[in-house]
């Protein structure tokens, strides 16, 4: 489906200088990708354990209630026939990677918000490019042709109408609102498309009354203040009016990066939780490098079977992005949690923090003494994944299987 209009309204992009670029169903469109028999039929990527949850669903799986973050178990009893992917990280890191890319290309004004979308502000390109439908579409084109996967995009004057679009286009569309169109586009949808309307906020609407964003609009401020309080209520007394006044931050860093893993059954074997957390610790620096950031803190959290839940970090004396360094500093804070021997673990993780451009990183290592052999074979390595897959080149220690995980 391509949107292209708004309702009883021509397609007039002019002022519309925000795009949000959303990936569609990016993870299993990236397996289904390499595996195109695929194509059509209900998919799951998420580990088979029943204990793992949904990562995506390809839209035929979505069909039969299937989400995102929904437990497996109920996933595969809403939609039995689906094929379930277990997940491979570094590969969507490594084609997040060149979508971004793609991005960048048509402006530098870009603020990613995950590995599968991103803000664009296409001010600057509009003479070079043509008007911002044509540009949106040109990056459609681009990431098809170069990643054999699709996108949605949303074109308008702010961030928050943008993405409403993107999600209402979904998938693989283009829909322009018009500065003149908001409202129109707007007022009629229910109070859960405004940004902060949960589930709690959801019930205190409810309970005024106000079950479309025409509703909140036409609601005086004061009384959405009484029952929201004075910054929600401001909030959502603005959005409903398809205000939003925030710009593009370009290249703004996420607070933190990282993987963790619910065993499928507890592991007290000290050599399988290092092992996992080699797993864990590649998977982490391949999302760091896929960010173009580096990291000075690293995090390990442990879980035990009771469920009681240990974190250790350390600050690195330089920022890194190499997994063998994350690796080694997460070996060091599991063997220093001081877990009784035999101490069973449900769940490991790893997660780095503090993070930096990758560049200012490099910079600092190039004063040192530090050789960088690891970082220049871990990025031949992304190189390949984002060609090949994960299972491409992998650590000697995962080469013969791990403990399963969800």
């Amino acid at each position: 489906m391509t949107g292209d209009r708004v309702p009883g309204r021509t397609r007039d992009d002019t002022g519309c200088h925000i795009l949000h670029v959303d990936m569609d169903a990016f993870y299993v469109g990236v397996e289904i990708r390499d595996r195109p028999e695929l194509t059509g039929v209900p998919v799951i990527v998420g580990a088979a354990s029943g204990r793992s949850v949904v990562l995506s669903a390809s839209y035929q799986a979505r069909a039969f209630g299937v989400r995102s973050a929904m437990p497996m178990m109920r996933a595969r009893r809403l939609c039995p026939q689906a094929v379930i992917i277990p997940p491979t990280h570094g590969l969507y890191a490594a084609v997040s990677r060149e979508v971004m890319a793609v991005f960048r290309s048509v402006t530098p004004e870009v603020e990613p918000l995950a590995l599968d979308e991103a803000f664009l502000d296409i001010s600057g390109a509009l003479r070079r490019l043509g008007p911002p439908a044509q540009i949106g579409e040109l990056i459609r084109a681009t990431v098809r042709g170069q990643q054999g996967i699709t996108c949605s995009v949303g074109v308008a004057t702010c961030k928050f109408i943008a993405k409403l679009a993107s999600i209402h286009c979904k998938p693989d569309g283009l829909l322009v609102i018009p500065a003149d169109g908001i409202l129109e586009f707007l007022h009629p949808l229910p109070v859960s498309a405004l940004w902060g309307v949960g589930e709690r906020t959801g019930r205190v609407l409810a309970g005024l009354g106000l079950r479309t964003v025409a509703d909140i609009a036409h609601t005086p401020p004061a009384t959405l203040e009484r029952g929201l309080g004075r910054a929600a209520g401001a909030h959502l007394a603005a959005l409903a009016w398809g205000r939003d006044d925030r710009k593009v931050v370009p290249g703004s860093l996420e607070k933190s990066i990282g993987a963790e893993e619910t065993f499928a059954s507890d592991v007290a074997d000290p050599a399988l939780i290092r092992r996992e957390l080699l797993r864990l610790s590649g998977r982490t620096a391949r999302g760091l490098r896929a960010a173009g950031c580096a990291a000075r803190t690293v995090v390990v959290k442990l879980r035990l079977a009771d469920f009681t839940t240990i974190t250790r970090s350390r600050t690195l004396p330089e920022p890194t992005d190499v997994a063998q360094q994350v690796y080694s500093t997460a070996c060091e804070l599991y063997a220093a949690a001081g877990l009784d021997a035999g101490a069973r673990l449900r769940l490991v993780g790893v997660r780095a923090s503090g993070l930096v451009p990758a560049a200012a990183a490099e910079a600092q290592l190039a004063f040192g003494d530090r050789p960088a052999s690891w970082r220049e074979a871990e990025r031949a390595v992304d190189r390949i994944a984002g060609r090949f897959g994960t299972d491409a080149v992998r650590p000697a220690a995962l080469v013969d299987g791990h403990p399963q995980q969800s």
